[in-house]
């Protein structure tokens, strides 16, 4: 079977204006921006997109906009996990009612779970949700690694688990990830959610990435998709060591939505770059930086607000 979910499949910052309402107009620029420059899917409410700062009310609101929006353009993954079971399945339910192609969950956090209790916790989402489901595995925010073992587990039992965004440091867990659950299940899609991992990520055997700089910087990421496709090992190299500076950004700020946002109002999307406190605005001199930094990476064809 072909894998359903591949390519690039940008994690999409949810554009607020007015004190934290959804601003659909600018939703709505960005999300023609990134279809247009060939994106392979959307992916709402991820770690960029600031779900975790959110009540489960603008959550929905945001899923059904966006569902709404793309109306079957791209494939829409919707992150519906939260540190609760019972959360995780309304918003997941609701994503599934609202039509979305298939959910990414993120393992509870703030709790480190046993394994039982872990592999529970995913057993009640997949056997309640008849939508293709994403896991998401970033131990550096949530405290707890999903190992490929534990995976293949969960695929073994539950065949509507479908892929993995793997948000980890180690080149070496994504590898033992495509070889140890790939063997069992083929069309199993792998993610690079570190940027910088993509090209290894497809080397290996991997489906694609999730990466937050393709939220302003698509051309990087879809070309090294497109030139690795076709073969042409020459310009996606080249292409990956320009995308690879750009995670330097994220440095800037932490939480780091805001610099995400400022990047993409720079690239002349009309959007506001309101943010979800604990998150901030940045200052004059990082939003220099940011521009600084962009008018060095992109050449002269590229929109870039003066």
């Amino acid at each position: 079977m072909p894998v359903k979910f591949q390519g690039v499949i940008p994690p999409i910052p949810t554009i607020l204006h007015n004190k934290g309402k959804l601003d659909e107009k600018g939703m709505g620029a960005l999300i023609d921006f990134l279809i247009e420059s060939k994106v392979d899917g959307l992916f709402f409410l991820g770690s960029g997109g600031e779900f975790s700062q959110m009540p489960i009310a603008l959550r929905k609101e945001v899923a059904a906009f966006a569902i709404r929006y793309v109306n079957g353009r791209v494939p829409v993954l919707i992150g519906t996990g939260t540190p609760s079971t019972m959360d995780t399945l309304e918003l997941s339910h609701h994503a599934k009612d609202a039509g979305a192609d298939g959910i990414v969950v993120i393992n509870p956090y703030y709790w480190t779970l046993t394994e039982e209790n872990l592999f529970k916790h995913y057993a009640d989402i997949a056997e309640a949700i008849d939508l293709p489901i994403l896991l998401y595995n970033f131990p550096g925010l949530t405290g707890q690694d999903l190992s490929p073992e534990f995976v293949l587990r969960l695929v073994k039992a539950y065949p509507n688990i479908v892929g993995i965004k793997e948000t980890v440091e180690s080149v070496g867990h994504t590898r033992e990830m495509i070889y140890t659950v790939k063997s069992y299940k083929e069309d199993f899609a792998v993610f690079s959610g570190y940027d910088d991992h993509f090209l290894n990520t497809l080397s290996l055997g991997g489906d694609g990435s999730i990466p937050l700089t393709a939220s302003f910087v698509p051309e990087f990421s879809v070309g090294i998709y497109q030139a690795f496709k076709k073969g042409d090992y020459k310009k996606a190299i080249e292409l990956h060591r320009k995308l690879a500076p750009t995670l330097s950004l994220y440095k800037l700020d932490s939480p780091f939505v805001n610099v995400a946002k400022e990047a993409i109002a720079l690239r002349g999307i009309d959007i506001s770059t309101d943010v979800l406190a604990p998150a901030r605005p940045l200052n004059e001199e990082k939003k220099a930086q940011i521009k600084s930094f962009l008018s060095q990476l992109l050449d002269e064809s590229a929109v870039l607000v003066k």
